[in-house]
């Protein structure tokens, strides 16, 4: 088992205590690993001794009188009862250390920031000319964390995306949403709909010609894949359970994509493997309170085109920043100004040992929101998943490393644009990028979305 989470506790069990502390975590799982893990070690050898010892009695047996091999024959009995018990033993502690091992988080990466939440994920990076509201030039500057950006200050309030998508482009309805469905359910019409189908379009597009692969994947996962896939204790406020069913709504593709290999070995030469997944997510948002009530920034569901790559150990950094990049290359297409930030330990999912997030600039609300998220989860999932590759060459297999992020999350980009591409008559702009793909329907918009007279 080549884990990295059982290497340290064998070779450095201080670097895993270290990164639970980073995470605000209690150390105590991590200690009772460490002592399982030699006990588990201290059985083996008697094991391995006791099956040697076991062997050699039964060579001998057959070279013996008939008046010695009786005796002989009951050792050999004696022997072997104690050494179905000590394997017994055995397999009961390692079921109870992997179980701890597979409670416990990923280990964080030495560059990602310290701190107990987002306050202290770190800006690395700003894109984009910046449209501010001359009242928010001053919280806009507080935001930068000392960066140089281009900036555009314009003397008209703008309209949040909630306000602009159902009072003035009256083109969308969570009010009679709620009424039917339930807080956070919207009714989109017309333009929006056809924006909607073209971002998604837009992203599979430009993944695909990068060479990943587009899949299909299922909408629901069996329990025990997604108890695989992710920290449920930790999703337990997001995923919807399909009653009287061992079933989960997907929250994003990244959990099917992951499972596509579910207890398999991938030849390694077959690695990496790139993926682009097109699907509905499902978000239950329970945790979420009072946060974007209103519009569709923070919904129930969405349309999503997932970017994922399976990779060997070696490789996963550097492709880590390849699906960074391509998001960048998604939202810089889109002309919406975005900042990088490099998220804090105690922000972390599980799954992570680092992630970043692409937070699209919000000029009506004078923040900065999260569009993406892109994640190095290692062998964190693969271990769970028992995914591994073969190296035939060298008689070597170990777990893969698994990485996901966001190419488009339609909704939230919806909003990005709604809010940065209005004009002060309340029309919207659409990114040039999109037109090309809403030029075939003639009912969609070509330059401009416009408010809409109510019939």
């Amino acid at each position: 088992m080549s884990w990295s989470l059982l290497e340290l506790i064998r070779n450095n069990p201080d670097e895993l205590i270290d990164s639970l502390k980073k995470r605000n975590m209690d150390t105590s799982l991590a200690l009772k690993a460490v002592e399982l893990d030699k006990k588990w070690r201290s059985i083996l050898q008697e094991v391995e001794k006791l099956r040697h010892q076991h062997n050699e009695i039964n060579s001998q047996i057959p070279k013996l009188k008939p008046e010695e091999r009786k005796a002989k024959i009951e050792e050999a009995k004696k022997l072997l009862q104690i050494l179905e018990a000590k394997e017994k033993e055995l397999k009961e502690i390692e079921e109870q250390r992997d179980e701890i091992l597979r409670s416990l988080p990923n280990i964080i990466s030495p560059d990602v920031p310290v701190g107990p939440d987002d306050t202290y994920n770190v800006p690395i990076k700003f894109w984009g000319k910046f449209k501010v509201y001359e009242k928010d030039l001053e919280e806009f500057k507080k935001q930068l964390n000392g960066a140089q950006v281009e900036y555009e200050i314009i003397n008209w309030k703008l309209v949040g995306h909630a306000d602009m998508l159902e009072n003035v482009l009256k083109l969308g309805n969570t009010e009679k949403a709620s009424q039917v469905a339930g807080s956070r359910f919207y009714y989109l019409f017309d333009d929006l709909v056809w924006l909607d189908f073209a971002l998604l379009l837009y992203a599979i597009d430009t993944m695909t010609s990068k060479g990943y692969r587009l899949v299909l994947p299922p909408y629901m996962l069996r329990g025990e894949v997604i108890h695989a896939v992710i920290d449920l204790d930790t999703f337990k406020d997001a995923i919807y359970k399909i009653e009287n069913d061992d079933l989960y709504l997907i929250a994003t593709a990244e959990h099917p994509l992951a499972a596509l290999y579910y207890k398999e070995d991938i030849e390694k030469e077959e690695l990496p493997i790139k993926l682009v997944g097109i699907s509905p997510a499902f978000r239950r948002e329970a945790g979420a309170a009072n946060k974007d009530l209103k519009g569709i920034f923070r919904v129930h569901q969405f349309h999503k085109v997932e970017q994922f790559i399976f990779s060997l150990p070696e490789d996963s950094w550097k492709y880590h920043q390849e699906l960074l990049s391509n998001a960048e290359e998604i939202f810089q297409g889109l002309g919406i100004p975005y900042r990088i930030v490099n998220i804090a330990s105690g922000d972390l999912g599980a799954c992570a040992a680092k992630k970043y997030d692409l937070e699209a600039w919000m000029p009506a609300q004078a923040k900065f929101r999260e569009m993406v998220s892109c994640s190095n989860c290692t062998d964190w999932q693969a271990f769970r998943m028992k995914i591994r590759y073969v190296d035939r060459k060298n008689n070597k297999k170990g777990y893969v490393h698994t990485l996901n992020s966001t190419a488009v999350a339609s909704t939230r980009t919806i909003t990005a644009i709604l809010e940065n591409f209005q004009n002060e008559d309340g029309t919207v702009e659409i990114p040039k990028v999109l037109r090309k793909y809403l030029e075939p329907f003639k009912a969609a918009p070509k330059d401009y979305i416009y408010p809409r007279k109510k019939k």
